[in-house]
């Protein structure tokens, strides 16, 4: 039996304007997310790839045909009501980490929270417990710069955890780290798919992080080129 679509796209294009020119990001791209899956979108620049991503996000609305996330036309409701949608289904990991340096991981973490209205001591208890999960509970109270890369990702992921999101979004996560702190995340990733059922979608440019995902998609010139299953993810990288 087939799981639910956690995310529809419906013949969608997007097409950006630069002055008197229109520029087409994407062209006539429909697919189905399986809730649970673990996609990885792949392509070379100019592919489409983070325009893809920005949809899927729920940050920009498609030029023609529809996203759907969680069976909702996100062109048709209200930018409050698709707030909170997206505050509360979807989790974002970014390849610069996007942590605010000023505040400590564990403010960080709270943060997302804060804006969902969640109850303070709550807050607070849930953030201290997702930094343990991933093994930062002794640097919780570090700013982002005495953290080292993969510790700030760490907390980045941590974040994306935090309002319990059915879907992790997680652009280039490996970009800004070295191989092996990259295994480490891509590691991290796939135990959140495999042991919550999280679903997850990267960005990635790199075809040996690629493999950690079960559901490839490939993007040339803003379409989609092919999909493919990894029947052999699992040998592969563990």
């Amino acid at each position: 039996m087939r799981s639910e679509i956690i995310l529809r796209l419906d013949n969608v294009s997007k097409v950006y304007k630069m002055g008197e020119i229109e520029v087409p990001a994407l062209k006539d791209v429909s697919v189905d997310i399986q809730q649970g899956d673990f996609v990885a979108i792949i392509g070379a620049s100019g592919s489409g790839k983070s325009t893809m991503m920005n949809l899927i996000g729920c940050l920009d609305i498609p030029t023609g045909g529809s996203v759907y996330l969680k069976s909702k036309d996100i062109s048709t409701i209200s930018e409050s009501d698709l707030a909170s949608l997206r505050g509360k289904t979807v989790g974002f990991i970014f390849q610069q980490y996007n942590l605010i340096p000023s505040i400590s991981a564990l403010e960080n973490v709270v943060l997302p929270l804060e804006f969902l209205e969640y109850d303070d001591a709550l807050s607070i208890k849930r953030a201290k417990e997702i930094l343990q999960s991933v093994g930062l509970s002794d640097k919780m109270y570090n700013l982002p710069t005495q953290l080292s890369g993969g510790e700030q990702q760490r907390v980045s992921i941590a974040r994306s955890l935090a309002s319990n999101p059915e879907l992790i979004l997680a652009d280039e996560p490996t970009g800004a780290l070295d191989s092996v702190t990259g295994r480490e995340v891509l590691r991290m990733l796939r135990k959140l798919w495999k042991e919550q059922g999280k679903t997850i979608i990267m960005v990635t440019h790199d075809l040996n992080w690629a493999k950690y995902a079960h559901t490839i998609i490939e993007l040339k010139d803003g379409r989609i080129l092919r999909i493919t299953e990894n029947k052999k993810q699992d040998s592969e990288v563990e």
